[in-house]
């Protein structure tokens, strides 16, 4: 897999806890402060000891000042598309153009079901992202006066697209799974898998699918930017590695505990872009 030359991007992954909400908004803050790029919390609406994504993702941008903020990843089944398209942009106009949008189908199937949505088979997973995706990009567009989407789990129906966001949104895929990957290079900005689910050594794998469904599509397989959680501290010549090797530019860190957060971002990020910036030079 080639380095698709895109910038570097680093952030973190928070827990959104409901018994300590000022605890995740400082943690945003201090990832403000250090100089990452990103700032997300996972989206598991059925969850009560979780905060609303949605709501936290809001504060935390109403108390930062640089950092990018999004789902890791919206819970689509739990999130109908229209209203996820407006509450992004909303949230990217008054945040200065700082919201991205993490996508994902839906997992926990059985706490889906039990806050009454539909159980879906993979099949009608990848069916409803696809929709969700046409939807979400209708309601993004500028001009024109009605959308309009057919779809068995979407649809719109002269919808008024709005309100504008303030930059490009990029739709961030969590996904596993040829289909979803074919999926993903054909329409979507970005690939975020969990080295968790995805190890190092099975994303090239992965990497290739995405890149030859985009190139069937017509499209250029750099237009999809790779990006990667991370469960814990991992050595800066691995990013390094995976960023020229596999073309991944994006990594999260996932942690809770301030310290960590710090030396990453004062140990690990400038390393690793030395690193990738003298393999980029070479």
């Amino acid at each position: 897999m080639p380095d698709y030359g895109h910038d570097l991007l680093f952030g973190a992954v928070l827990t959104p806890d409901a018994q300590n909400p000022r605890a995740v908004v400082e943690l945003a803050r201090l990832a403000d402060r250090s100089g990452l790029d990103l700032v997300s919390v996972p989206d598991h609406p059925y969850r009560p000891d979780f905060l609303d994504a949605w709501t936290l993702l809001s504060v935390i941008a109403a108390h930062t000042e640089r950092v990018r903020v999004f789902p890791n990843v919206a819970n689509l089944p739990l999130r109908p598309p229209a209203g996820l398209a407006r509450a992004a942009a909303a949230l990217d106009v008054l945040s200065g153009g700082r919201v991205e949008l993490g996508l994902g189908a839906g997992g926990y199937w059985d706490a889906i079901a039990g806050e009454g949505k539909p159980r879906r088979t993979p099949g009608e997973a990848v069916e409803a992202l696809v929709e969700a995706i046409e939807v979400i990009r209708a309601l993004w567009a500028s001009g024109g006066t009605g959308a309009t989407v057919g779809g068995k789990h979407y649809r719109l129906d002269g919808a008024r697209p709005g309100p504008p966001a303030a930059h490009p949104l990029g739709i961030w895929v969590g996904a596993l799974g040829p289909r979803m990957l074919r999926l993903i290079g054909r329409t979507a900005d970005g690939w975020l898998p969990s080295a968790t689910r995805v190890p190092p050594a099975e994303l090239a794998v992965g990497q290739r699918i995405v890149d030859e469904a985009a190139t069937a599509a017509g499209r250029d397989p750099r237009a999809v930017r790779r990006l990667y959680n991370l469960p814990g501290p991992v050595p800066a010549e691995l990013l390094a590695e995976l960023t020229l090797d596999l073309g991944v530019s994006a990594y999260l860190l996932s942690s809770d505990d301030a310290a960590t957060l710090q030396r990453f971002a004062r140990e690990v990020v400038p390393e690793v872009r030395e690193l990738v910036a003298r393999g980029r030079a070479s």
